[in-house]
């Protein structure tokens, strides 16, 4: 491991999700997993940026999102170099592994990125050396952080139009639901006003054909619902003869002096 130009090195690196170790590289021998296991269990749960010391290193912690990645170097090597070494590690993680890390078991990663580890750290190294790869390298990381932020942000808002365009296919649902039900309301309230309409028609062509068969069979005295044949007129009564009247004597005589 290459010594930086402030003589410090960079010792061990690990990621982790709480206190499950999914990676971890070091070049040396020591305690420094076993520090480093009692570190975890010290830090909090929000995400921060904490460095510890202990004899004569630094333990320099980055927390976000429910992993935190850990570098530990000598204390000569400060924390600009660590630091910029966690977000390159964060960034290159998170892209690599995503949402598999919120699942993964303890060093489920460790076979294929501690190589990743360990050239991290040597570019870190040899950067520090030369200050216009410290910030080549420095520019590198914002410029990926400032891709990831950008990625979110459009993740973020594509997730707000889709709960937009859920919350308007819910209103289109209920108001497909409302007019379907005023539809059918309507619907009965024509079937009776329809019903309604053909029983007044009904009773006005009723009272039509009733006045009608009053004025045919009753009309003028006839009754048509009378049964049996009609009798004959009765035949007229032979008047008696008018009696003549007994003839006068004035009569008499000239009926006998014609004779």
């Amino acid at each position: 491991m290459a010594d930086s130009a402030h003589g410090g090195r960079l010792i061990y690196a690990l990621v982790a999700r709480e206190r499950t170790v999914l990676a971890e590289y070091t070049a040396f021998t020591g305690n420094f997993a076993a520090v480093a296991a009692q570190c975890l269990e010290k830090c909090p749960n929000q995400d921060a940026k904490l460095t510890y010391r202990c004899d004569g290193h630094t333990f320099n912690f980055l927390i976000e999102d429910g992993l935190t990645y850990l570098v530990v170097a000598e204390a000569a090597v400060g924390r600009q170099i660590p630091f910029v070494l966690l977000e390159r590690i964060k960034d290159d993680f998170k892209a690599t592994y995503g949402f598999r890390a919120r699942t993964a078991i303890a060093l489920a990663f460790d076979r294929q990125y501690a190589p990743k580890l360990k050239q991290f750290m040597n570019e870190a190294m040899s950067a520090s050396a030369d200050p216009d790869k410290m910030r080549s390298v420095q520019n590198q990381v914002s410029a990926v952080k400032s891709v990831m932020i950008e990625n979110i942000e459009r993740v973020l808002d594509r997730g707000e139009k889709i709960e937009l365009l859920v919350d308007k296919t819910e209103n289109l649902r209920f108001q497909a639901d409302t007019f379907q039900k005023s539809g059918r309301q309507l619907r009965r309230a024509m079937c009776r006003q329809n019903l309604k309409m053909k029983l007044v028609i009904l009773g006005i062509l009723l009272m039509i054909g009733l006045v009608l068969f009053f004025v045919i069979c009753y009309g003028g005295g006839r009754n048509c619902t009378s049964s049996g044949k009609s009798s004959p007129p009765p035949s007229p009564s032979p008047s008696p003869s008018p009696v003549s009247p007994p003839p006068s004597p004035e009569e008499d005589r000239l009926r006998f002096a014609l004779l």
